[in-house]
């Protein structure tokens, strides 16, 4: 026979255990940061404390706020942008949830959604933008746009899809898992006598990289990453052993470079630049596999390779010829929800009128 008293308290325990009050609060520990990153699944480099130490030494006013109850929920890195097309406050790969439960998710992104836009207005933006890594598919497109969320014109300076490569497995195996003509190309530019392959941590060596950049920049038709820019970033995750530069030599010259951040178990292929008066050499094939086995010496199981297109969709995407390359090395597209914008302000038609008009001249 039930004991209904006994009943009605488990009913009343497991009812206020699921709804457990949350609140939101700003976190200036970074261990304590870090450590609730390491139970999310989905983040990037640009969720981790480092970045937002990056946006302080470029000058950016920052956030860093949590939700919880008895345990951080969610974490959220906002910075405040002021451009000429409006001031907004970018989350760029966030908010970062532990949950999979759809209706944690839900109440974790309102209650972010709420202070940020308090935030927000009390900062004279008229929107906030993000790129939650959440996996593309109709359940959380739902998700966001029940949370009064639209997707935005422009992604959020970082990629809406990306390529990541399993490497726990042996050299030989991830070698196996390449497409047959990337390894046969490795394999004859190890050949080379004349191609050499060389790590830095030196920061004098950035300008040596930022060279090659604004000669890939000058021939792409792109605007490179300012040395400052680049400057920051090296020296900020380099503070923490998490930035690498790769360099690839023909006969002592160095024709090819790549900027490598480590961070909780990725490497991510973040910056690259190669001459192209050497591209027959196909030195970028070795210098790549080379910051895979690095990123594998360091514990690393997942690389990264930062930003991704389907060729086959969009063979006339700036991204379309990078990604052939990159799919080469096997491994798996991940997409992830389109950024979104939440509207503060009437002066955000305004910005968006503005992206649109440029993306189409842009050919995005």
């Amino acid at each position: 026979m039930c004991d209904m008293p006994s009943f009605f308290i488990f009913c009343i325990f497991h009812f206020l255990e699921y709804n457990k009050l949350m609140t939101i609060r700003e976190i200036t520990d970074k261990n304590e940061w870090e450590q609730f990153l390491q139970k999310c699944s989905e983040k990037s480099f640009l969720d981790s404390w480092n970045w937002g130490e990056f946006q302080i030494a470029r000058g950016f006013k920052i956030w860093r706020l949590a939700v919880a109850d008895s345990d951080l929920q969610g974490v959220v890195l906002a910075v405040k942008i002021k451009a000429r097309r409006g001031t907004y406050l970018l989350i760029q790969h966030g908010p970062a949830i532990a949950s999979s439960d759809l209706e944690i998710k839900s109440k974790v992104l309102k209650l972010f959604i709420e202070e940020l836009s308090k935030i927000g207005k009390r900062e004279g933006a008229s929107f906030i933008r993000m790129n939650p890594l959440l996996e593309r598919n109709q359940e959380n497109n739902e998700l966001l746009k029940k949370n009064g969320l639209r997707v935005a014109p422009m992604h959020a300076n970082a990629y809406d899809a990306t390529w990541k490569l399993d490497i726990s497995s042996s050299e030989e195996d991830l070698l196996k898992g390449m497409r047959k003509t990337t390894r046969y190309v490795i394999r004859q530019v190890e050949k080379n006598p004349d191609v050499t392959i060389e790590k830095s941590e030196d920061i004098k060596d950035l300008a040596v990289y930022q060279k090659l950049n604004r000669e890939v920049a000058i021939r792409q038709k792109f605007v490179p990453f300012s040395d400052s820019y680049i400057k920051d970033e090296f020296e900020v995750f380099g503070k923490d052993n998490q930035a690498l530069l790769f360099f690839g030599k023909y006969k002592g010259e160095i024709v090819a470079g790549a900027l490598v951040i480590f961070w909780q178990g990725t490497g991510y292929y973040h910056q690259a630049a190669s001459l192209s008066k050497y591209s027959k050499l196909s030195i970028p094939y070795l210098l790549q596999w080379e910051a895979i086995k690095g990123a594998k010496r360091r514990g690393c199981e997942l690389y990264d390779f930062w930003g991704y297109v389907d060729p086959k969709i969009n063979p006339d995407h700036p991204w379309a010829g990078p990604t052939l390359f990159k799919m080469g090395y096997g491994g798996e597209a991940c997409e992830y929800t389109h950024t979104q914008d939440y509207v503060l302000s009437l002066k955000y038609w305004l910005t968006y009128i503005f992206e649109e008009l440029r993306k189409i001249n842009r050919h995005l």
